[in-house]
């Protein structure tokens, strides 16, 4: 039976949804941005236009369009359109979806793209329930995810689906966004006579993030701030207080969780205590774990500092503690502390390469035997065993500097080099003393890497 009430409610509903819904994109071309996936002869846009469509895993930060892509993938197509949020539905609602798709396809209705949002909440049994339903094609899915699929959706179903990235939207972009707003007479405020000030359209294209969502919403709120002081045009003080904030644009599972850790470590690598601080303060500000920051400033102590400066270690160890004793906010302090520490200390990575020189030239000798004189007496009843020593061992000890040319390498690893100190900070006093054993004791030299 045909409601004839559903077109009046639909105008009210409209009418009444926020700006960001409103102003939804209603084709491919409406869209903006996302060049990648809508440029003419790009995959994505070609799938659709053909109507060939496959599973498919939109992943990206919040406000860059998966949800509009997803419906426009079932507008283009002409498919029914299945929306479900993983947070707030279950298996019970999937088998529901997934019978009403194997009906439409039986009655010759045409397939059913079923968007599944924040799909990386969906546990592994809710995702190994949809895998059947994708694999033999009743349904379409479109999965969306702020989160790297790669860590977070199950190996099985991601084979099964194309997975396309969706970046940030320019601030060009955002600005395009925000003049269709202004000046479109049915969804957007041209009927409210709206305008906005250049510097203010600016800042809040820039402070945004390329967060789409968040530039109507907050022009929205913005223009109510304008109206309210008897207004029509928008001033950078109404997209302040409509903002509050700059908004910190951090996920800390997501990409941007390892951009910015990565840009962190990387400060501290380039001894920058200025951009050190800032990181590790972008990192606080957004919530981030500080366990996460102070477990890889352990870390770096060893990977990046090492014998350079051995104190290191111990200061990013005593930060971990002092966190685990005060907890945050005052382990700020602590951790603001080891950062320029960390950022200023002498860099050397000859415990790194070491240590993968020693894993490559294991694998290159699989089975060696340790030399017969380095073996432990183990408890054997060895009639030749003298003070708990194997024949041919010689005590260090005994030797000029507390030293003495012997064998310590398998047969097969002999006159190799595993570890070449620097000559940066503490570590060059290491690299003298080795010069002068390896003299003693007839080694060959080290090749210590020069001052940087």
């Amino acid at each position: 039976m045909t409601d004839l009430f559903a077109s009046v409610r639909e105008e009210r509903r409209r009418m009444s949804a926020p700006l960001a819904d409103r102003m939804r994109p209603r084709t491919l071309d409406e869209v903006v941005g996302q060049s990648d996936l809508l440029g003419r002869g790009a995959a994505f846009r070609t799938m659709v236009e053909r109507g060939h469509l496959v599973s498919i895993i939109l992943f990206g930060p919040p406000g860059t369009g998966k949800t509009t892509l997803a419906r426009l993938v079932a507008s283009e197509t002409r498919a029914a359109f299945e929306q479900l949020t993983a947070s707030s539905h279950g298996v019970k609602d999937v088998r529901r979806v997934l019978a009403g798709a194997e009906r439409r396809l039986e009655t010759d209705e045409g397939r059913t793209i079923l968007f599944l949002d924040e799909i990386h909440r969906f546990n592994k049994a809710q995702q190994d329930a949809l895998l059947p339903a994708v694999e033999n094609g009743t349904v379409v899915l479109v999965g969306a995810t702020t989160e790297n699929p790669f860590f977070e959706v199950n190996s099985p179903l991601i084979s099964r689906c194309t997975l396309f990235r969706l970046e940030p939207l320019a601030a060009t972009d955002l600005r395009d966004l925000l003049g269709r707003a202004l000046a479109d007479p049915d969804r957007g405020l041209r009927s409210a006579g709206m305008t906005i000030d250049e510097g203010a359209a600016t800042a809040l294209a820039e402070r945004a993030g390329g967060d789409a969502r968040l530039v109507l919403n907050t022009l929205e709120v913005a223009s109510i701030v304008a109206a309210g002081k008897s207004r029509t045009e928008i001033t950078f003080d109404d997209v302040e207080e409509a903002l509050q904030r700059r908004i910190v644009r951090y996920d800390k599972k997501g990409d941007r969780h390892y951009d910015v850790i990565s840009a962190f470590i990387k400060s501290l690598r380039g001894s920058d205590p200025d951009a050190a601080l800032y990181w590790l303060h972008t990192m606080l500000a957004a919530g981030e774990d500080p366990e996460f920051i102070a477990r890889r400033m352990v870390i770096f102590a060893s990977e990046d500092i090492g014998l350079a400066d051995p104190e290191a270690l111990g200061q990013a160890v005593a930060t971990a503690q002092a966190l685990a004793f005060v907890g945050l906010p005052e382990a700020a302090y602590n951790l603001s502390q080891a950062a320029v520490y960390l950022a200023a200390a002498p860099k050397s990575d000859s415990v790194k390469a070491a240590m993968g020189k020693a894993r490559r030239i294991v694998e290159e000798t699989p089975g060696s035997m340790v030399p017969p004189h380095l073996r432990s007496t183990g408890g054997r009843l060895v009639s030749s065993l003298v003070d708990g020593r194997r024949p041919g061992y010689r005590d260090p000890h005994a030797g000029q500097e507390h030293v003495v040319a012997q064998q310590y390498l398998p047969e097969e690893a002999l006159g190799r080099v595993i570890y070449s100190p620097t000559r940066q900070g503490r570590e060059a006093e290491l690299a003298d003393r080795l010069d002068e054993w390896d003299r003693l004791l007839g080694r060959p030299p080290r090749r210590a890497t020069p001052d940087a």
